[in-house]
């Protein structure tokens, strides 16, 4: 399956098209117009980063290209220069254990938990690798509502890192809409570890960076419902990120036939 596109060649491959509308809920929600941006965006991740395997995965085509457009769809209405934090990409067969203790908060009580943990994906600060478990991305990849894309985290936390801090808010030139990101992230965690809020599962009160990153995957996988229920989060991140997956999945709704 030949997956990338040569230069200057207009549009998609054919076969590039049927594996994401096969595997990827995301693409579904798509116009033409993002279809074709995202593509040139995944293909810039697919020729210029390192990509490896680990842990009994062999990395074919359309692992690579899969994971490739939902690390491309998290800057879809920005530009190439937000992956400069991207080096390599390590796609590994299951699940790992985080190699150092990560404290993370209870959603209800805020108890530390300070064991290693299993995780299915890291992100490294600079050139450091995206680590990705395939085996619970391509689930989360053909269910764009299970709210949880690990590519999307990890990306949002190679986002974080651009300024290089991990903060859970990444470099915004607007000045207020910079403020408002980091007031709504502040009062968010603050309620997530007093147990007064559950808009964000409980992994996002481990400290802003993870916040940051939860709140992304709840954009791009839970739109309507995170417009609804929780707008003072979901309209920076939508004016941040300049796409507006809500809309997108209005659209989506009114074509479907009654």
């Amino acid at each position: 399956m030949r997956l990338l596109r040569r230069r200057g060649q207009p549009g998609l491959p054919d076969d590039w098209r049927q594996l994401l509308a096969a595997r990827s809920g995301q693409w579904a929600l798509l116009d033409d117009d993002e279809r074709t941006r995202l593509g040139e965006l995944a293909e810039l991740l697919l020729t210029t980063k390192r990509w490896e395997a680990a842990r009994g995965i062999a990395l074919t085509d359309p692992i690579r290209t899969l994971v490739a457009a939902h690390g491309a769809l998290l800057v879809l209405g920005l530009d190439e220069r937000w992956f400069d934090e991207v080096g390599t990409f390590v796609i590994r067969g299951r699940a790992m254990a985080r190699e150092r203790p990560h404290a993370t908060w209870g959603r209800v009580d805020g108890v530390v938990d300070g064991s290693p943990g299993i995780i299915d994906g890291q992100a490294d600060h600079g050139d450091g690798p995206v680590m990705v478990n395939w085996s619970a991305f391509r689930r989360e990849a053909r269910n764009p509502r299970c709210g949880r894309d690990v590519v999307l985290h990890e990306m949002a936390h190679k986002l974080d890192m651009l300024d290089g801090t991990v903060d859970g808010t990444p470099p915004i030139d607007d000045a207020a809409l910079r403020q408002r990101w980091i007031a709504a992230g502040t009062a968010e965690l603050e309620a997530l570890r007093a147990g007064e809020s559950r808009r964000l599962r409980g992994y996002a009160a481990t400290n802003p960076g993870e916040l940051f990153a939860v709140a992304v995957e709840l954009f791009f996988t839970r739109p309507l419902e995170m417009e609804a229920e929780a707008p003072d989060l979901y309209e920076p991140l939508r004016d941040m990120l300049a796409q507006d997956p809500a809309a997108r999945w209005r659209r989506a709704l009114d074509q479907v036939p009654s």
